[in-house]
């Protein structure tokens, strides 16, 4: 195990005020320091890495010249903000990020004022800052408001929707493009810092705007003259023409790793008092920690590894991935089907349609993080014949909903959504968490939904879903491993809305929904251990729910359990309105839905963020002992959390 970094210089600055105390020429010296500090600290706690690496001299310089927490920093995403977090009073926490009752991975406003807006998912930045100093200007204050955007977030069409409304409004507000993979244009060295620092500064931009305003002046084709002219000189220097048209002013590229460079553009932008301007950073992910530079993730987000080596700490799978075997069966029906597509919103990894697009790269569509697109670019190759998988986590989903509901489900085009991370997604916390697609999807017409037990019935998903041709499908699925089950040679298509009954009992039925099955087993086995004989059902299918199984449950039992992986207003919500529409809850049936607390649940080991929520075999347990009234049996099973 490696020693902790030494940290002289970084000690002595536990917020920005104090770094803010030190002259310039000791922030070479702080940076270096706060990589190394960053560095052993994910080593401990597994995370984002190559991100924060990339900016960690962006993160110094804007500490420095900006009166932080007064003007305002916002990070888009946020998974590059672990430096930010060491600068900003949070050092003695920082190997508890994403640990249970820790720092959380990303920025978040009731844990700093230092986080004025909370993020996770992307693009959202400049819409935020936007708003931040519009308010600014309506109270007469004169701080600043910074937004630090990816070049990947940057091919969000919100982003330009906010930049286009900034620019409308005039507002102050500066935006900084951190490109590290994208390259727009890339930095010249010292020609390059040379012209950045006079381009931002105030007497360009005073002469700039009185260029503009003598162009206004002149006769029309002598000003469309002037403003190409002017456009064309500029996109010699340095580009940005597009920026420009949309009202920003743009300063760039500069190196974002040369703290010479940065501070005094910086500095510029900050006093210019001028209306939006986008300074364009290029910056290096992994940046100064050799395994990220090597790596092909730049070691976007590690599992815990040595320091010295970058050897990650990933434990052997017992089971394969669900994600894996999506992935694979996917593959074999596009093998066999050349209409099978696959449209990913720049998750190819995460989704596993990299191994997809590694043999059909004609077939494999990642449209950066644009969901919206997405769901609507799969909806047009629907309408072609196409059978487009729109491969998105449901968190994310959640951003195209109104193309779901409008380009899909209303005009019934068979679209499938695989839904990766559905349920608690461990450290990525709240955020991240899949809590909500049963029941966003549940409240439209003619969809199928779908949510496997297994890794075997993934597959058998997998091909339904591909049978399905009349209408827009969903099937979703957990992050992790699975349960260990043996897997078939090929998956075979489901009866649609039929479920399945897993073990017969005569007292109380558990129906489950999703990979819950597994905890309703073993509680059915604890409750026959009371005298309590349990059935447990596999629904397969939200919706069409199967009327003929539930009637039986509720029929020939004294209690019916639902439980699933979602929030209220999901599988559980649908069970209750047809058993009312029958009249059972008029029989006296006892119905219990377990669903997610009505909470946003932080960051923890997702099977103890289930315990917590009470939908483990305990919970499920005592959920029945408490429709008996067995108050006795309850006592006796308060137990079963430990």
């Amino acid at each position: 195990m490696s020693k902790p970094p030494l940290t002289p210089l970084l000690d002595t600055v536990p917020t920005p005020d104090k770094l803010r105390a030190l002259p310039a020429a000791a922030l070479r010296q702080v940076a270096d320091e706060l990589r190394a500090e960053t560095i052993d600290a994910v080593s401990v706690t597994g995370g984002h890495l190559g991100a924060g690496l990339g900016v960690v001299e962006l993160t110094v310089a804007l500490h420095y010249v900006f009166d932080t927490p007064r003007d305002r920093l916002i990070w888009d995403v946020g998974h590059q903000a672990y430096p930010h977090k060491i600068l900003t009073g949070r050092r003695d926490r920082i190997r508890t990020l994403r640990q249970p009752g820790g720092l959380s991975g990303f920025t978040k406003r009731d844990e700093s004022d230092y986080d004025p807006f909370g993020t996770a998912h992307s693009s959202t930045s400049i819409s935020a800052g936007l708003g931040m100093a519009v308010a600014s200007d309506l109270s007469s204050d004169d701080n600043r408001v910074v937004a630090v955007i990816g070049d990947g977030s940057m091919s969000a069409g919100m982003a330009y929707e906010a930049m286009n409304n900034a620019g409308a409004l005039g507002a102050r507000l500066i935006v900084i493009l951190n490109d590290n993979d994208m390259a727009i244009a890339p930095p010249t060295g010292a020609m390059s810092a040379y012209l950045a620092r006079l381009v931002s500064s105030r007497t360009f931009l005073s002469l700039r705007d009185f260029g503009k305003q003598l162009a206004r002046r002149l006769p029309k084709f002598m000003e469309i003259g002037a403003k190409r002219a002017e456009e064309f000189a500029r996109g010699l220097a340095m580009g940005g023409t597009l920026f420009e048209e949309l009202g920003f002013y743009y300063v760039g590229p500069i190196d974002g790793h040369n703290l010479d460079h940065l501070l005094p553009v910086l500095k510029n932008v900050r006093d210019a008092g001028h209306g939006p301007i986008l300074v364009h950073v290029v910056t290096q992910k992994g940046k100064g920690y050799a395994p990220a530079e090597a790596a092909a993730d730049k070691y976007h987000g590690v599992a815990k590894f040595d320091v010295i080596t970058g050897k990650q700490a990933k434990p052997k799978a017992n089971a394969p991935a669900y994600t894996r075997v999506f992935a694979d069966s996917l593959i074999q029906h596009a093998a066999a089907d050349d209409k099978v597509v696959a449209i990913t919103a720049a998750m190819p990894s995460g989704t596993g349609l990299d191994q997809f697009g590694a043999l059909f790269p004609d077939r494999t569509f990642d449209v950066g993080i644009a969901e919206q697109h997405a769901v609507t670019f799969a909806a047009g190759m629907a309408t072609e014949g196409y059978k487009p998988f729109c491969a998105i986590y449901s968190t994310f989903l959640q951003r195209g909903y109104d193309q779901v509901v409008h380009d899909v489900a209303l005009q019934k085009l068979p679209v499938r959504f695989p839904i990766d991370r559905a349920g608690l997604v461990g450290a990525d916390g709240a955020t991240h968490a899949g809590s909500f697609d049963l029941a966003f999807l549940g409240c439209l017409p003619h969809f199928v939904i779908m949510a496997p037990a297994d890794e075997a019935e993934l597959m058998h998903m997998v091909a339904t879903s591909i049978a399905i041709d009349d209408r827009p499908s969903a099937f979703r699925f957990p992050r992790g491993e699975g349960v260990g089950v043996d897997l078939p040679l090929e998956g075979r298509p489901l009866e649609i809305g039929r479920g399945r009954i897993v073990r017969e009992g005569s007292k109380i039925a558990i129906l489950s929904l999703g990979t819950r099955l597994k905890a309703a087993i073993e509680a059915a086995e604890t409750l026959d251990g009371y005298g309590l004989s349990t059935t447990v059902a596999d629904a397969r299918f939200m919706k069409p729910l199967d009327h003929d199984l539930i009637a039986r449950l509720a029929r020939e039992h004294e209690v019916l359990i639902t439980i699933e992986e979602g929030s209220v207003g999901g599988f559980g919500s649908h069970v209750l309105q047809y058993l009312a529409e029958i009249g059972a809850l008029d029989r006296g049936l006892k119905i219990r839905p377990m669903v997610l607390p009505d909470v946003f649940i932080d960051h923890g080991a997702p099977e103890a963020m289930y315990k917590a929520a009470g939908l483990d075999a305990a919970g499920i347990v005592r959920t029945a002992f408490a429709a008996l009234g067995r108050a006795e049996a309850l006592a006796d099973a308060s137990g079963l959390r430990a």
